[in-house]
């Protein structure tokens, strides 16, 4: 896995990643950024909140659950003083479809302790904790 990040100006990035993606990344204006894009600490978050999601859908489509949505809520504190390491996050999915509670609960904890290497890398440095919920439409509720 490769990627690159090059300055553009002030506090401006434009990270790209191996299979071709760009991003930019900024700071915020108090550091001479001009809030152009995430933080790159707000992108490890995010790069979590993917990983964990993916194999939460694609545990739960294995399941064969009738998912239908899937957001994970993220939220994180960090160290006061340099390094500002993220010391605690939380990660919350909101399940849309008539799933099986305890099916999700099983796909949220194989993709917290098996297969999200984010979490687990993440999780050597920060306390990691996770919940869900799943939500039902009326309509699905009616069929």
């Amino acid at each position: 896995m490769k990627a690159t990040v090059k300055w553009l100006d002030n506090r401006v990035f434009v990270g790209q990643s191996g299979s071709g993606h760009a991003v930019v990344m900024d700071g915020p204006p108090e550091a001479g950024g001009q809030n152009l894009g995430p933080r790159p600490m707000e992108m490890l978050l995010l790069g979590m909140g993917g990983c964990a999601s993916f194999d939460v859908v694609d545990i739960l489509e294995k399941m064969r659950q009738p998912i239908q949505g899937c957001e994970a809520q993220l939220s994180a504190e960090r160290a006061s003083e340099a390094p500002k390491v993220l010391t605690k996050i939380h990660l919350h999915f909101v399940i849309h479809g008539a799933v099986d509670a305890t099916k999700a609960e099983r796909a949220v904890k194989l993709s917290a302790e098996k297969y999200c290497s984010a979490s687990i890398m993440l999780g050597k440095m920060a306390e990691i904790t996770h919940s869900f919920e799943v939500l039902v439409s009326d309509e699905l509720a009616k069929s």
